[in-house]
């Protein structure tokens, strides 16, 4: 209720006073949020999970290591907020919810007596000060490559906000501090150089042998060979990532390779869709082209049909020759789409990228349900459909904060059924 109040004046203020008192403005909410549920962070565990790419597919994947021991956790990602037992979709179309959100959800999770709270923190939340007025226990820092330039100004300011969580667990109240930090990253140095007493390092050595499967993964940690259903290096990333925090927490390599072993996958992230079909739907988050490179090449045996649209319309624009360029070299055909255009014009959006494809392997589809019927009409036995973008985001983001409900697994399958 006084979030929304504060929203109510927010609209009524004057732009230029309201952008001059921004900054007080959300650390204020922050506060008196933390005031209000009674700083629940200091009674639990507090994981914090930031980085470019991977973060919820980590947060997945350590979740299962820790109740396959026995823990009882809470989690609050892109995908979905948890408490126990209890499980709902993220319908807020963002990653870290607002400052009185975070805190009763933290407060609910004291109150359901769970043991561990693992949240993505985003370089958004540490503009809005979101991340403040939590107490810290460990931050797990996945990768970085640039991404929301056009929000922060630069890239140099995107790895600053990132580093402020990192400074967030140095202040931290908690007795044992703990970083996590991908020592094949380049800005690896700047997170160890934070002051923390306990540091661990991930890496894709510690997993040597391993195997990269196009429907999963076969690796070996501490001697203990482990089969796995995700796919991709940067899955393997991503459970080396888990592992080594999970390590911390007295979890031994037996309860991790069960947990592994069982665990299916990731909604939304490599998201196999199935209904009886000759040939692979995929839907996935990739919504950077490090991430759209790196699924292409998990299918690269294939011969593979895109769709593909460019994350946030008005936004890192920079990003659309890139990506086009990208599928290019990877897909046998690529159908552009309406993805979120918010106040831009999505046809624009696609022109943009449709500069940069020199090949005719490419058609315009804007209405994206049609899109994904258009790709499996190319589609032959053996080949794979890969559906990029959205994962599991609820809406389709249109002008003036218009939405339409939405999820391309859904209409992934429907579309399937269809066929039948």
């Amino acid at each position: 209720m006084l979030e929304k109040i504060l929203r109510s004046i927010e609209k009524i203020t004057p732009k230029k006073l309201y952008q001059f008192g921004q900054p007080f403005y959300h650390y204020t909410l922050s506060f008196l949020a933390a005031i209000i549920y009674r700083f629940p962070s200091k009674k639990i565990i507090v994981v914090a999970v930031t980085g470019t790419k991977g973060k919820t597919s980590t947060i997945e994947i350590l979740n299962t290591f820790l109740e396959e021991k026995g823990y009882k956790t809470a989690l609050g990602s892109t995908l979905r907020f948890k408490i126990g037992s209890e499980s709902r979709r993220n319908m807020y179309k963002m990653t870290t919810p607002g400052r009185f959100a975070m805190q009763r959800f933290l407060r609910r999770a004291v109150n359901e007596k769970c043991q561990y709270a693992i949240l993505e923190i985003t370089s958004e939340a540490v503009i809005q000060f979101r991340h403040k007025f939590i107490s810290y226990d460990a931050l797990i820092f996945t990768n970085l490559s640039p991404e929301h330039i056009d929000r922060h100004g630069s890239y140099e300011k995107y790895v600053e906000a990132k580093l402020k969580i990192g400074k967030a667990l140095e202040k931290s109240s908690k007795k044992r501090k703990i970083l996590v930090v991908n020592k094949d990253e380049k800005e690896s140095v700047k997170f160890l150089n934070l002051n923390i007493a306990e540091k661990y390092q991930f890496g894709l050595t510690e997993l040597e042998p391993y195997e990269i499967k196009r429907e999963g993964l076969e690796f070996t940690f501490d001697g203990e060979k482990i089969i796995s259903y995700l796919s991709g290096e940067f899955n393997l990333y991503n459970i080396s990532c888990a592992i080594n925090f999970a390590r911390t927490q007295n979890v031994g390599i037996g309860t991790i390779k069960n947990a592994l072993e069982k665990f299916k996958g990731i909604k939304g992230r490599v998201e196999f869709v199935e209904e009886g079909q000759d040939f692979k739907v995929v839907v996935d988050y990739a919504h950077t082209p490090d991430s759209l490179e790196k699924l292409y090449d998990v299918f690269q045996t294939s011969k593979k049909i895109c769709v593909l649209g460019n994350t946030g319309g008005g936004r890192d624009k920079w990003k659309r020759k890139d990506m086009a360029k990208i599928a290019e070299r990877h897909c046998s055909h690529i159908i552009l789409t309406d993805e979120d255009p918010y106040n831009e014009d999505p046809k624009r959006i696609v022109e943009d990228m449709a500069v940069h494809i020199e090949r005719p392997i490419f058609e315009v589809v804007m209405d994206r349900r049609e899109a994904i019927r258009e790709a499996y009409n190319h589609a032959k036995t053996g080949d794979v459909v890969l559906i990029t973008g959205k994962g599991t985001d609820p809406y389709i983001m249109g002008p003036n904060g218009t939405k339409q409900p939405w999820s391309d697994a859904d209409v992934a399958r429907e579309e399937l059924k269809k066929r039948k």
